[in-house]
């Protein structure tokens, strides 16, 4: 209530608060109400504008459309290309029946030379050579329909443009052209009717422009075929560059218009309706003078409420705003300006009251001002620097010189042996500071008593203070008798306490008690801001390292280059790809070191070929030859921006993809090969099977046996190749299960063998060891194992060749081994043969045929087995090797 009656006292204020609260917001809405408004009829204008434009654009392209499309027929008739003047008569006759805008048709030769027009009459046309004509000279260079600048036809003295279409023979010769004249007289006529409509609109105009900038349509026949710049300014320029849209600009006689154009594209010709702006945005401008006089007439009552508030108020506060600075500046306040001040002081009202009280707080100002700026220089000389041991000296250089004491010790907590130990002193002996140890728990010290209670301690005399008795020893050794213990509260670095010492009992006052308290929470933040940037300088360096241990140890290539192209970063496969230490790739061209790696590409393209592409394209494939081997690698180019999105530098990835590409020959070469594998046995059974199907012949029992048995192998040989391919897709899903059953070796040896396709040359022997364990397993599938195996050892080994199949126990396993004597594997494919559509080169091979799947399956089911399969070296010939657990019997029938 005292505040309101105050308040109610305060002409001044209430004026001011009044007067802010209705006016104000009511300027603000009448200055948005004007902009929107103003804004939106603006648009409006442009809009109807432009859409009128664009009507009239489109109706005209419509038109010329037409007359274009028109001789573009003609040019196809038999009549008009051989000049059948009769059916020509006919054919154009019909033309200008349906065409009232077309006011003569015609067919000119190669050389320009009137063939025929029509109508027929000697007044329809003047002359007969028109190869001077720019239609017929831009119809010698042209394949399709065209359409010529506006012009004054001699005949008729009006406005005509010509729509001609070149007529060519079958091999491309000129033949000449089929033309009509178009009567520009009709687009005049509606370019009045618009005007007509726009009566009320002083000033309007509108007219039609050619591709040369020519009027060939305007309400009033002076103006047709003048050019645009005579009566427009530059803006028709942009009509007849394909834009539309609108713009405000000062005619030829400096009247402010509003011009609003648009293309016809078909022709390039354009559509412009001009306007002045005084007339087109009248209503806009009636609307800004009305929010003029609106905010003049409250600018007014504004000015007559701030003379009374001045006079009041704004004066008063002016004078002693003066005053306050010179206190707050530690200025002498002049005599003047003191007798004055004094005046108003005698004032009852709120500014008296201000008046009294800052002359009563002068004194106490300027006190604090000396103390706060010597605390803000001794704060900034603590913050400036993030060197932990710079920052402790540091505070207790400024302590001192705060508090003009000798003595000072920073105690915190070592986390190590979880006791407080100084940590930085000034003015103390050697052995107080290395001596010093205070439990975290101890009662009597004043740094832990200030520690726990998050507030300053102080002891102003140890000799008489009660609580100090423990510590009164080590007080006289240093020879100090008063202490005062101001804590520092952090919260990233250990807890730690600021001590100062006087030599003297004294008691600290509640001024130096704030000041050093105010300084404490600088030093807290410094040193947290030292410790935390120590922390995070190592977490910092520890994640670069890993970062760029990852980053090398990618098998993708990586280069990082500056805005300039010069190479900032690039890793380790970069360094082998093109040969280039790591140090040597530094501050040189990006492109130098792609350009290395592209000198063992395998394309015939050249390297600034390859270059471009890599650049122009953002991601490239090149092939290629890296130590003797095919290298496929895909370049990707990326830009590289901060955190605003702006450019910095640029990236390039080179991805090895040659493993993709060699599976996608495999994977072609697998539907090709598999395509051939089902295609023959197929054809064997088909043809096999229409033989005995066939009606004219009769076969006796024995032919018919052999060709069902030679059915029953081809389908048995198709199985097998599903077959496989189902296992195949088992072992890869894990779906694959075992029916095991005890084994007789040697019989699933000899079928797998008959499986196989032996050779009549072929000479095969099987070794068993004696007195094998019995062993369990998937009978078929180990029988598919062998016959894959002695299939590939007749396969490269020849018709001539010896194959042997050993078996002897190796531990808890019984080893298989299928051996031949013929060419061998290469030791650098012998990692490799059990991949997937893998196949050894088949200049190696006697048969080709094969999908690269034998080898894979078998690995498949001896794994499934719980063995394994692989090349055995030292032979002569091929060895491969595989093996069977003699305690598989405990997981039968167990999924794989």
């Amino acid at each position: 209530m005292r505040r309101w009656l105050t308040f109610h006292r305060d002409l001044g204020l209430q004026l001011l608060a009044f007067y802010l609260f209705l006016i104000i917001p009511f300027l603000v809405t009448l200055l948005v109400f004007d902009r929107l408004v103003g804004e939106r009829i603006r648009r409006d204008v442009e809009a109807n504008d432009i859409a009128l434009a664009r009507a009239i654009a489109l109706e005209t392209n419509i038109a010329i459309g037409n007359s274009l499309k028109t001789v573009g027929e003609l040019s196809t008739y038999i009549s008009v290309i051989n000049v059948d003047e009769e059916n020509m008569g006919k054919l154009f006759s019909i033309v200008l029946s349906t065409r009232p805008d077309v006011n003569l048709v015609y067919r000119l030769d190669a050389d320009g030379i009137m063939l025929y027009h029509y109508p027929t009459g000697p007044s329809s046309t003047v002359g007969t050579d028109f190869s001077f004509r720019s239609y017929y000279q831009n119809a010698l260079a042209s394949d399709g329909a065209l359409i010529s600048e506006g012009r004054i036809s001699p005949t008729t003295n009006q406005a005509v443009a010509t729509a001609v279409m070149p007529i060519r023979s079958k091999s491309g010769d000129f033949l000449g052209l089929v033309g009509t004249n178009i009567k520009l007289e009709s687009l005049s006529n509606t370019l009045s009717a618009i005007v007509a409509e726009h009566g009320n609109d002083e000033g309007f105009d509108v007219l039609i422009l050619d591709a040369s900038g020519q009027v060939i349509a305007h309400p009033d026949a002076a103006f047709l075929l003048k050019h645009a710049n005579e009566i427009l300014p530059d803006i028709y320029t942009r009509a007849l560059t394909g834009d539309s849209g609108s713009i405000v600009e000062t005619d030829l006689n400096n009247e402010e218009r509003l011009y609003t154009y648009a293309s016809i594209p078909s022709v390039d010709w354009g559509v412009i309706i001009s306007r002045p702006t005084a007339n087109a945005f009248a209503t806009r401008i009636i609307l800004q003078r009305i929010t003029l006089v609106a905010m003049a007439t409250f600018v007014l009552i504004g000015l007559a409420f701030w003379g009374i508030l001045a006079w009041r108020v704004i004066n008063p506060i002016e004078k002693l705003s003066l005053v306050s600075e010179a206190i707050g500046l530690n200025q002498e306040i002049e005599q003047n300006q003191r007798s004055q001040i004094t005046k108003m002081s005698r004032r009852a009202d709120q500014i008296g009251n201000l008046i009294r009280s800052i002359l009563r707080m002068e004194n106490s100002i300027a006190e604090r001002m000396k103390e706060q700026a010597t605390l803000l220089e001794t704060s900034t000389a603590v913050v400036s620097s993030l060197d932990l041991s710079v920052v402790l000296d540091r505070i207790l250089e400024q302590v001192g010189r705060l508090l003009n004491v000798q003595r000072i010790a920073i105690i915190a907590l070592d986390e190590t042996h979880g006791e407080f130990r100084v940590r930085a002193s000034r003015g103390l002996s050697q052995s107080f500071t290395e001596q010093l140890s205070l439990q975290p728990s101890e009662p009597s010290s004043v740094s832990m008593r200030s520690l726990r209670a998050r507030e300053p301690v102080q002891v102003s005399d140890t000799e008489t203070d009660p609580s100090y008795v423990p510590q009164r020893p080590r007080a006289r050794a240093e020879g100090y008798r008063a202490v005062l213990g101001v804590p520092l509260n952090t919260q990233h670095a250990p807890p730690t306490c600021l001590l100062v010492f006087h030599p003297m009992p004294h008691e600290f006052s509640v001024n130096e008690i704030q000041l050093l308290s105010s300084f404490a929470n600088q030093a807290t933040m410094a040193i947290e801001n030292a410790i935390l940037f120590e922390r995070s300088d190592t977490r910092l360096q520890e994640q670069t390292r890993r970062l760029e241990s990852l980053v090398q140890s990618m098998e993708d290539g990586l280069i990082l280059s500056d805005l300039k192209g010069m190479v900032i970063y690039a890793n380790r496969r970069v360094a082998e790809l093109s040969e280039l230490a790591s140090e040597d790739m530094t501050n040189i061209k990006v492109e130098r070191v792609i350009s290395r790696i592209l000198s063992k590409s395998a394309e015939n393209s050249t390297k600034d070929d390859e270059l471009k592409n890599i650049f122009e394209s953002k991601k490239t494939e090149i092939a290629l030859v890296y130590s003797g081997r095919p290298l496929h690698l895909r370049f990707e180019v990326f830009d590289v921006t901060d955190a605003r999105g702006l450019p910095i530098g640029r990236g390039v990835i080179l991805h090895d993809i040659t493993a993709d590409r060699e599976l996608d020959r495999m994977k072609s070469n697998l539907i090709s090969t598999v395509s051939h594998e089902l295609r023959t046995p197929l054809a064997a059974i088909k043809g096999y099977a229409s033989t005995l199907l066939a009606e004219d012949v009769e076969w006796d029992s024995k032919s018919q046996r052999e060709f069902l048995a030679i059915i029953s192998n081809e389908t048995d040989r198709l199985t097998s190749l599903v077959n496989n391919l189902l296992d195949l897709s088992r072992i890869e899903a894990g779906s694959l299960k075992l029916s095991l059953e005890k084994c007789n070796i040697e019989e699933i040896i000899m079928r797998g063998a008959r499986q196989s396709h032996l050779e009549g040359g072929n000479r095969f022997e099987v070794q068993i060891e004696a007195d094998l364990p019995s062993i369990y397993a998937d009978v078929p599938r180990l029988e598919t194992i062998i016959r894959n195996l002695v299939e590939n050892s007749v396969k490269y080994a020849g018709e001539r060749a010896f194959i042997q199949v050993k078996v002897n126990r190796r531990g808890e396993a019984i080893v298989f081994r299928v051996i031949d004597d013929g060419p061998g594997i290469p030791p650098e494919k012998s990692g490799r043969i059990f991949e997937r559509f893998f196949r050894l080169d088949d200049s190696l091979a006697r048969v080709t045929s094969g999908a690269g799947l034998g080898l894979a399956i078998c690995q498949g089911l001896a794994r499934a087995h719980g063995g394994d399969i692989w090349v055995e070296p030292g032979y002569a010939g091929a060895c491969i090797a595989f093996s069977i657990p003699l305690n598989l019997y405990e997981a039968r029938d167990e999924p794989l």
